[in-house]
């Protein structure tokens, strides 16, 4: 097989430690030919002792993508069911009960006497261990870290073996428990919500790479920039560090460019880069969110070269200029946190949907999976995504098409609530393991021109010891845990907003009875409708003082097809908990709602979706166009779900499985298209 050296994106090249130099190769290990096999759990370690050889895989190697999941790789041979149909789903789970072993042999072409071989992994979706021509040279615990193995002492001329083990995954860490409790670092929707079943990925989900290089490098290139709307010039700030053995004679060039066009460019020395430049007074435009203007982005190019002025490594960043200040509401009361969103002057109502994993098996994702949906969101009108606490943060494909379509990111941190009790973590290792995870996060997505702001987490509220849902105060500053967030952000990305939780404030939920009260200001639901009637859910909406709505919506069915195509031969109706295919999104069912406003079953599905769909979009409708006519008494909006990852009966997604619109997206696109102005000029 050809060796592919890969040019990797802007934002991989500091991700995974990668860049491209004429001193350094990159080689993507996804041009190989990987195989996975099972193992009974520890098996693979050793020779049987009674029969003295070593022990074969229990799973035989079958063909798989790194990056890629276990269960795809097994999907793919024949080995699973599809898990989306029926309940296909408990019939996988045994995939946990094994270790997991990734194969591949690297190309002679790739090693060379006296060079350095670093592994970079962007991310491994479960603990393990790497193990390189029979040497364990390194373990991982973290799914949310990027990690780098040094392969040089290991390395042979020829012959190279490289193993990626996962062992058997945490056992529990799903949407009911105790979030101070949970102390493994894995993704957590995989083990069931109300919007997906549970489907516990194993494998490397994000890039692995071999990085080869005989000189100095850039370990580090960080970069922030901010738009003077006084002057209407933007500012740079830049800094990284280098990896060499002597400093003599090397020097750092940096370029920003639009397009081709130069815009400025410095030379400097590596202690230089590693105190920091500043740029003012450039001449560049602003971005501009979605609806409210182009959105300009621009390119920062590092090249470090040595004496003689040639290249031994290059990265860069592709950025855009934006100055984003917060104030507060309209008549909010006194001391409460700002939730008016100013961007280059211009307050900014906040529009669109909290983000959730696009698939189960993420690992398996591609780029256009991203480019249809974040193009669909921009099309309907979207200027912000919330990027949901209990999954990841997102590839960088998300987050570059974000920069290109104007959609502004609220990006969480990992921590989510369990329902018994969500607290956050309060014992030092957890909380220096949580701070670890933010830093790498902004470290990776800084310079990004669509990151508007940081997060704790979700819906972290209550006690250490439970609390009561929805009355229950969210948790503030004054946890140690956000106190250290919040220097965090303050020192690595200055200017940028952290907020401890979604919701924040004196209430987690919004209830009519305290309306006027001064109790609600960043608060999340209601998911389902605010009362009997269409007159009583205009008489809540018509009432609301929030100041920002962070998680709204309302149930919806699929469509016909959707739920027909996955049923996996099971009945279709009725709607109930006495059908299974239904009695997974239980939080959801509204089957009995129709019929204590028809005052009969539905005579087929068709007639349920239909009368499910047409009541979401107008609960969606009402409360979207309530808040936008508020503004700016209300920050924004921001709908849960935005897309289905899962085939649900019924969920509170505003796009279905097969990426099409329900009418509830239709509904909101409607008004999310209309400026602020129209809608109070209509009002009154």
């Amino acid at each position: 097989m050809e060796p592919n050296v890969v040019n990797l994106s802007m934002d991989e090249a500091r991700e995974i430690g990668g860049s491209q130099g004429a001193s350094k190769q990159v080689f993507d290990l996804a041009s190989l030919d990987w195989t996975v096999a099972g193992y009974v759990p520890t098996s693979w370690t050793g020779r049987s002792m009674e029969l003295g050889f070593a022990l074969e895989p229990e799973i035989a190697p079958v063909p798989a993508r790194v990056p890629g999941s276990v269960q795809g790789a097994l999907r793919s041979a024949g080995l699973l069911p599809d898990w989306f149909e029926g309940l296909n789903a408990r019939a996988c789970e045994w995939v946990e009960n094994r270790d997991w072993m990734f194969t591949a042999k690297l190309p002679d072409a790739w090693f060379a006497a006296g060079r350095r071989f670093v592994l970079n992994c962007g991310g491994l979706d479960g603990p393990g261990v790497v193990v390189f021509n029979k040497r364990q040279i390194g373990a991982f615990d973290n799914a949310y870290l990027p990690y780098a193995f040094d392969l040089t002492e290991h390395a042979q001329l020829t012959g190279n073996e490289l193993h990626l083990v996962f062992f058997v995954p945490p056992r529990w860490l799903g949407q009911v428990g105790y979030t101070s409790r949970m102390k493994d670092w894995k993704m957590r929707f995989n083990y069931g919500w109300d919007w997906i079943p549970r489907l516990v990925q194993i494998g490397p989900w994000e890039p692995v790479t071999l990085a080869v290089s005989a000189e100095a490098e850039i370990a580090v290139l960080r970069c922030r920039s901010d738009w003077d709307p006084a002057n209407r010039t933007g500012k740079l700030w830049l800094k990284g560090t280098l990896e060499a053995a002597a400093a003599d004679g090397l020097h750092v060039r940096v370029v920003l460019r639009e397009g081709d066009a130069v815009l400025k460019s410095a030379d400097m020395n590596p202690a230089e880069f590693a105190l920091g430049v500043e740029w003012t007074g450039l001449a560049v435009e602003p971005w501009q969110p979605n609806g409210s203007g182009d959105h300009r982005l621009y390119t920062v190019t590092c090249e470090l070269l040595d004496a003689a002025g040639s290249l031994l490594d290059r990265q860069e960043r592709r950025i855009g200029f934006k100055h984003v200040v917060w104030q507060s509401c309209a008549n909010a009361p006194e001391g409460a946190d700002p939730w008016v969103c100013v961007v280059n002057r211009t307050p900014t109502f906040l529009q669109g949907v909290d983000w959730t994993p696009i698939l189960p098996t993420f690992a398996d994702l591609t780029q256009e999976h991203y480019r249809r949906l974040v193009e669909l969101y921009a099309t309907l009108g979207c200027n912000i995504f919330r990027v949901w606490g209990g999954a990841y943060l997102e590839k960088t494909w998300f987050y570059d098409l974000c920069d290109e379509h104007g959609i502004l990111v609220w990006q969480e941190f990992s921590l989510c609530s369990s329902g018994h009790e969500n607290w956050p973590h309060e014992d030092e290792p957890s909380m220096e393991a949580l701070v670890r995870m933010a830093e790498s996060y902004i470290v990776r997505r800084q310079h990004h021109a669509s990151l508007l702001m940081w997060c704790g987490g979700n819906e972290l509220q209550g006690a250490m010891d439970g609390g009561k849902i929805g009355t229950g105060k969210p948790v503030g500053l004054d946890h140690p845990l956000m106190q250290r967030w919040s220097k965090l952000v303050e020192r690595e990305d200055p200017g940028r907003r952290f907020v401890p939780t979604s919701a924040s404030g004196p209430r987690f939920l919004a209830f009519a009875k305290d309306f006027g009260k001064g109790l609600h200001w960043d608060v999340h639901g209601p998911w389902k409708a605010p009362g009997a009637t269409p007159e009583e859910w205009a008489a809540y909406w018509d009432q609301d003082d929030a100041l920002f709505r962070s998680e709204a919506g309302a149930p919806g069915a699929s469509s016909a097809e959707i739920i027909q195509r996955y049923s996996g031969g099971i009945p279709v109706t009725p709607g109930t908990m006495e059908n299974p295919l239904w009695r997974r999104f239980a939080w959801w069912l509204e089957w009995s709602d129709f019929v204590k406003e028809k005052g009969r079953e539905p005579s087929n599905l068709e007639e349920y979706m239909e009368w499910s769909q047409a009541r979401q979009a107008l609960l969606i409708g009402m409360a979207l166009k309530s808040c936008k006519m508020r503004f700016p008494g209300i920050g924004g909006i921001i709908f849960w779900m935005g897309h289905d990852g899962f085939p649900c009966t019924t969920n509170t997604s505003l796009i279905d499985f097969h990426g099409q619109p329900k009418p509830a997206a239709l509904a909101a696109s409607a008004i999310w298209k209309t400026p602020v102005e129209t809608l109070h000029n209509a009002k009154s």
